[in-house]
């Protein structure tokens, strides 16, 4: 598991992890599973730089602060996966042709748009939440998120071949213990952080993947890499838009 585990820190951020150990091509297959436990360091760090840099800077600039940390740490892994995914469903008519703009180097009007809508929302998001409740909220929202969106390795096939795919590799579904393992790296956050009038928000990002999974399976019959990272935003994204509505309209 060690190696499988490290396999996971060094796909999914850009810290000299691999360094420490020369990990076996086959671990990469598993990364999905171990998801949730890098996102105990993504969040971690988006929590950390929103709170310090928030006790010296007004709340507006260290949410900027925050979210820019984090795609330093990861390399814009998934934004990329997101505006991929935009321009493939926005400008292709056929699977094929999704695909295909999904795997072009290059980012269109669909994805460009969709990303600024992106940052927009998760900036208004969390900037609507006090400090600790903001800080709270994605320590255990990039967890879950993540293994959220894992849930398409499990529910679909993969839509190209392994050797058509931008990272070479093609995720293993996760077998039962796997998923207990990514159950519970993904939950233990909100259970240790999160005040349990928001578990709820829970709901929100299941309810995403569940869509996803739905659409995915209709337009494109699989999913892909881009889907994968695209998943994971959209996830973590509604979980803080179900704990606006919850800290808004409902906790007292």
């Amino acid at each position: 598991m060690g190696y499988r585990i490290l396999a996971a820190f060094i796909f999914f951020t850009r810290l000299p992890f691999w360094r420490l150990a020369q990990v076996p091509a086959e671990c990469y297959k598993t990364v999905v599973n171990y998801w949730p436990l890098a996102g105990w360091l993504t969040g971690g760090v988006l929590a950390s730089v929103l709170w310090l840099s928030a006790q010296i800077l007004p709340y507006s600039v260290a949410v900027i602060l925050a979210l820019a940390g984090r795609l330093l740490l990861t390399g814009c892994l998934h934004e990329d996966g997101l505006a991929d995914f935009f321009d493939g469903l926005g400008g292709g008519t056929s699977r094929e042709r999704i695909l295909a703009i999904m795997k072009d180097s290059f980012i269109g009007s669909y994805g460009v748009t969709g990303l600024v809508v992106y940052f927009a929302l998760l900036f208004s998001l969390l900037h609507a939440l006090p400090l600790p409740l903001a800080c709270a909220a994605v320590l255990a929202g990039d967890p879950w998120g993540k293994f959220s969106a894992a849930q398409l390795v499990n529910f679909l096939p993969y839509a190209r071949r392994e050797e058509d795919s931008k990272a070479k590799v093609v995720y293993n579904k996760m077998s039962v213990g796997t998923f207990i393992f990514a159950l519970l790296t993904g939950v233990l956050p909100a259970v240790l952080f999160l005040p349990y009038q928001y578990v709820a928000a829970a709901l929100f990002s299941l309810l995403t993947i569940a869509l996803l999974i739905v659409f995915l399976k209709r337009k494109l019959q699989g999913y892909t890499g881009d889907c994968c990272g695209a998943a994971f935003l959209l996830c973590e994204l509604n979980f803080y838009l179900g704990i606006n509505i919850l800290y808004h309209y409902y906790v007292v």
